[in-house]
């Protein structure tokens, strides 16, 4: 008996996400959880999901605490959802949240599940700082001692610097560099000037702007601890305003990635929901897009490959396996870690020896950049790392859904080296 099935259509049915805001700022003392929570009790609610069992939800949070070990399950509780939905943790950087909806995604088309919400959160204001192993150890030893005079000879071990408490750094482990120096050590290879940056970050800004007084986002944002929008978007900024900025990562005196055209740190969260048409027919939920293909890859970074170029390989992949051109999409939606990533990106997918050495193509061209984070991207709107893949996602289906018809492209590069990308239609 065979056991062959086709793959189905996996629908895009609606996303929210947390105002985006600068870490240590509105959020201050503000979980993972509850920022999770929030986001899945609006999504929930506007999609009137209350007391639905679904099959799956997959969360995860780059920045995590001990006691977020099983984030998933613990936000979902809390949704409003029917308590025997189950959920589980995913984590790859930067990409986490595309990474969430790929895995849901295959589980609807396989036939596995029927529905799921994919998504992520990040918060640098809330995590706790830990101690050193060699507290830990000591004190676990301690344990061990059958007296008292014992334990205390073993707590005699503890040193001043094993009572100073550590927290999380971005910096990559097998280089110590953080990703702004590894990005100015790309921008450096690919010979992206400092102006280039600067105004790609100046239509980010213009394009949010924009976005924002249409409004672009009232269905995709809640009010969260009193913010109703997210708190970067620079309405007023101009050319000139950020050619002032001094380089944040190299000082030497050739560094061109700023604050102005680097992503801040930024806590904040986002879901989707997707699911097969016939879970959209039967909740009667509008399908805003499908989620039709995804990608990933990874680069030799220690070994001198620029640490956030992997999504311009994976997209290469991507294309080829969709028979499919750089140029046949309606909108490209580019993660700006760093608006000189972005560049380095599109250089590099107009290079014949780049695409030909690392996925076997000729270049790939070029991108009509008017198609291209029309609504802002994230050097305007913030990075919570494992929320800008819900961002994204939920986003392009709208703006696909409001055209009516259409094709787009995510792209979104990780710690790690690594990238995630995909295709979304409708």
């Amino acid at each position: 008996m065979s056991n062959n099935k086709t793959m189905r259509p996996v629908a895009i049915l609606g996303g929210s996400r947390t105002p985006f805001t600068k870490s240590f700022t509105h959020y201050s003392r503000t979980s993972n959880k509850d920022l999770m929570k929030a986001t899945l009790k609006d999504l929930v609610a506007k999609t009137n999901l209350q007391g639905e069992r679904l099959g799956d939800v997959s969360l995860g949070a780059v920045m995590k605490n001990a006691s977020d070990w099983n984030l998933s399950r613990e936000s979902l509780l809390s949704s409003g959802l029917d308590p025997h939905t189950p959920g589980y943790d995913v984590q790859r950087a930067c990409g986490t949240g595309l990474e969430t909806a790929a895995q849901i995604a295959l589980k609807i088309a396989s036939g596995q599940i029927e529905s799921g919400i994919a998504g992520g959160t990040d918060t640098n204001s809330d995590i706790a700082g830990v101690l050193p192993h060699e507290f830990s150890w000591i004190m676990m030893e301690a344990q061990k001692e059958p007296s008292l005079l014992a334990k205390i000879k073993k707590f005699a071990e503890v040193k001043p610097e094993y009572l100073k408490p550590r927290f999380p750094n971005v910096q990559e482990p097998r280089t110590g560099l953080s990703m702004g120096q590894h990005c100015e050590l790309m921008v450096k290879d690919w010979k992206i000037t400092r102006e280039a940056q600067d105004e790609l970050a100046y239509h980010s800004h213009m394009n949010a702007a924009r976005a924002y007084e249409a409004g672009f986002y009232n269905d995709l944002v809640f009010e969260f601890k009193g913010l109703k929008k997210d708190t970067f978007v620079r309405a007023d900024t101009t050319i000139e305003k950020l050619a002032k900025l001094k380089p944040a990562f190299d000082f030497t005196g050739t560094g061109t990635l700023t604050a102005g055209n680097s992503t801040p740190l930024t806590d904040g969260a986002s879901a989707v929901l997707l699911g097969s048409e016939d879970f959209a027919q039967k909740h009667n939920l509008p399908v805003l897009a499908y989620l039709r293909d995804a990608e990933y890859a990874a680069v030799d970074y220690v070994n001198g490959e620029g640490l956030l170029m992997a999504p311009a390989i994976a997209v290469g992949r991507l294309l080829k396996r969709n028979n499919l051109t750089l140029q046949d999409f309606d909108f490209y939606e580019i993660h700006e870690a760093f608006a000189g990533q972005v560049l380095c990106t599109l250089k590099a997918w107009e290079s014949d020896e780049y695409c030909q050495k690392n996925f076997g193509s000729k270049a790939l061209g070029s991108v009509d950049r008017s198609k291209m984070n029309v609504n802002g991207g994230s050097l305007a709107l913030g990075h919570p790392f494992a929320a800008t893949g819900g961002r994204i996602l939920a986003s392009l289906a709208k703006i696909l859904s409001q055209k009516g018809s259409g094709r787009g492209l995510i792209s979104i590069c990780t710690a790690g080296g690594m990238g995630v990308v995909a295709i979304v239609e409708r």
